[in-house]
Parts: C-alpha cells; sequence; structure tokens
C-alpha cells in the first residue's frame, strides 16, 4: 500500500526535464592580489587558478606543469601586465584560441605610472601618470631625464610601471572589468558577478578612507622600500617614499645606486627602509650598516604570506599602510621590542597573516 501511493508522487519528478545549470568559467590569474580580486567577483560559484605561488616573484618565474595545464584550459585569463610577466605573455601561446585574455593595466579606467629613475626620487624631475581618470591622485615623485647607464650606473627603466594593483581605484575598475568578462561568458551568473562587483567597490571605497585616515600623519614619513614596486600606493595615499634599493623588477642594484643611497640617507633623512620576505634581508643589511636606519620592517606587494581569497587584497594595503604609519611615528622597532612584529620583523596587518 505504501508503495503504491509513492510511486505517483515520484513519477513526476522522474520524468520531469533536467534543470539546465550554469557552467562556471574556468580562469587562471597571475598573482595574488589579482586572484583576491577575481575571487571577490566570483564568489560562492567558484575560485580561480593561480599561475604564480605566493612567495614567488612575478618578475621571473617557471611555471609547474599544474600551472600550465590551469593556464590551458582557463577560457579567461587574467593578469596585470606584460611588463610584470614578459614570460607569461609568451606561456600564453597555451591557450584555446576561443579564451578571453584580459591585460589589466591596458583596460579602461586604470591609471598608469611611468618608472620612476634613480635611486631616490626627491631628486630626480617630478613624473607624470599616463591614464589620470580621478582627481585625488599624487603623482609629484615620478620619473626623470636622469639615465644612469654607464661607469656601473643602473639602466634607465624605460616603460609603464606594471605595479597597479596597489592604487586601490585601479582595483575598483578591474572589478568593473572582470566582472563584464565573466558575465560575456556565463550570462547564467551575470546578475551575480555585477552584484557582486558594485559590492567589492563599495568595499574598496570604504578602504580608501580607511587607510587615508590611517595615513593622515604620515605624509611626512621618510622611508626607502627595497624594490620600486609601490607609488601607486605613495601617490593614491601622499606618502611618498624616499628611495628604493632596487629597480621595479628587483633587479639586483648597481654599486652606483646603493652609493646614491648611502650618500643622502642623512641628507634626506631616512627613518625606515621596508624589506621584503622573497629576497635576501642581507642585501638591506649591508647598504644601511652603519646609518641607524630601521630595517627590520618587512612589507610587500603581494601579500605572500596571507591566506589566498577575496580578502587577502585589502589585508594587503592595511599591511602596506600599517607599515608606513608605524614608521612614521617612529614604532618601528628591533625584533622583541614590544610591537606587533612577526618573528622576522614583519608587520602585523590586521591579524591576517598566515
Amino acid at each position: 500500500m505504501k508503495n503504491t501511493l509513492l510511486r505517483p508522487l515520484c513519477l513526476p519528478w522522474l520524468l520531469a526535464p533536467a534543470v539546465a545549470v550554469a557552467e562556471v568559467p574556468a580562469v587562471a590569474v597571475d598573482i595574488p592580489p589579482v586572484h583576491s580580486l577575481v575571487d571577490r567577483i566570483m564568489g560562492e560559484l567558484g575560485s580561480p587558478d593561480l599561475v604564480i605561488q605566493p612567495g614567488a616573484s612575478p618578475h621571473g618565474y617557471s611555471m609547474r606543469p599544474s600551472e600550465a595545464e590551469a593556464l590551458a584550459r582557463a577560457e579567461v585569463a587574467f593578469w596585470v601586465s606584460d611588463d610584470l610577466t614578459p614570460w607569461l605573455a609568451r606561456a600564453q601561446d597555451s591557450l584555446a584560441d576561443e579564451a578571453r585574455k584580459v591585460e589589466l593595466m591596458q583596460t579602461p579606467g586604470t591609471r598608469r605610472l611611468a618608472y620612476r629613475q634613480g635611486a631616490t626620487f626627491e631628486a630626480h624631475d617630478h613624473g607624470h601618470d599616463d591614464h589620470s581618470h580621478d582627481g585625488h591622485g599624487h603623482d609629484e615623485h615620478g620619473h626623470d631625464d636622469h639615465g644612469h647607464d654607464d661607469h656601473g650606473h643602473d639602466p634607465a627603466h624605460e616603460g609603464g610601471d606594471p605595479h597597479g594593483w596597489l592604487d586601490p581605484v585601479n582595483a575598483q575598475a578591474w572589478l568593473e572589468v572582470i566582472a563584464a568578462s565573466l558575465a560575456d561568458l556565463d550570462p547564467g551568473n551575470a546578475d551575480t558577478y555585477r552584484r557582486n562587483a558594485a559590492e567589492g567597490q563599495a568595499e574598496l571605497t570604504a578602504l580608501v578612507e580607511e587607510l587615508e585616515a590611517r595615513l593622515a600623519d604620515a605624509h611626512e614619513a621618510r622611508f626607502i622600500v627595497f624594490h620600486d614596486a609601490y607609488q601607486y600606493f605613495e601617490n593614491r595615499f601622499d606618502v611618498p617614499a624616499a628611495g628604493a634599493i632596487s629597480l621595479g623588477d628587483a633587479s639586483e642594484p648597481s654599486p652606483a645606486r646603493v652609493r646614491e643611497i648611502q650618500d643622502r640617507v642623512a641628507e634626506l633623512g631616512v627613518q625606515c627602509v621596508f624589506r621584503e620576505p622573497q629576497y635576501n634581508p642581507a642585501l638591506v643589511e649591508s647598504v644601511f650598516e652603519g646609518t641607524g636606519v630601521e630595517t627590520s620592517l618587512v612589507i610587500d606587494p603581494l601579500g605572500v604570506d596571507l591566506p589566498l581569497g577575496a580578502e587577502l587584497y585589502p589585508q594587503l594595503l592595511r599591511r602596506l599602510a600599517d607599515g608606513v604609519a608605524r614608521c612614521a611615528a617612529n614604532e618601528a622597532s628591533p625584533r622583541g621590542h614590544g610591537h606587533d612584529h612577526d618573528d622576522e620583523g614583519r608587520i602585523d596587518g590586521g591579524g591576517a597573516s598566515s
């Protein structure tokens, strides 16, 4: 009796046509900050495949087979710039012919800055940005016309600075581009992508306000960075670095570049130099030995030790702001002196470090 009653109830369900399920596209990205932005757009629908693993430098990288496979099967690939990863531009030949390729630094609404020249930017001509679509940029500290290409100097670093993700206003523009690309490939989830983009943009607006407040007293901070990767952040929040040990591609500095920094440390009033976790701290120690400049603080432009996901990007920017603010307040101290540094001197970015 029970089976007889159940049969007519089940039969219509068994005969009903299958409901079409939207196919979320396979996505490949280059670096963790871009992974974070794409993850914010995809939300619960999926996650992108990361080609360059955390802790690796994007300036030179050899893909593992699994990463090459992820790139080959991608229906869309988002990457920052061929200038950041020229090797990846060549590797994209493995993408399917119909795959969409999105170079974010070339998309509408992106602010692009020229590379700065010289080890101490303050001493050189003021620069400019190629495309500024807002009125909040501070681009006083840009490129000069002094090439350093002889007698042991660094060659002039030509072209655009590709580290554009460190300007959250660029990231807002990229969220829209990412959402539009995914919506075209996956119309069934288009509303979700667009809604996530709008929410993400609002979150970044709030983040800019938060970081402006954090850096309100840091505009006179005098610091040197390990490599020239941070000018988008510096310009957005008006916290210009006094110089960089290495060029924007993190190549080894020339003896002349090192001497320029050493000769001008006192004149520039440098308080801090920021190391990066991917690179040997011995170089920083040797350049600043005997100068009295604080060398224990660690920042990086990629969030190498932050968990992958949508929260990586805002936590990365919070870490940068925290480092600059602490330097300005003379809160930087050697390890073990009571400040919120980890065992490598890294700034605690609000508890998000892994």
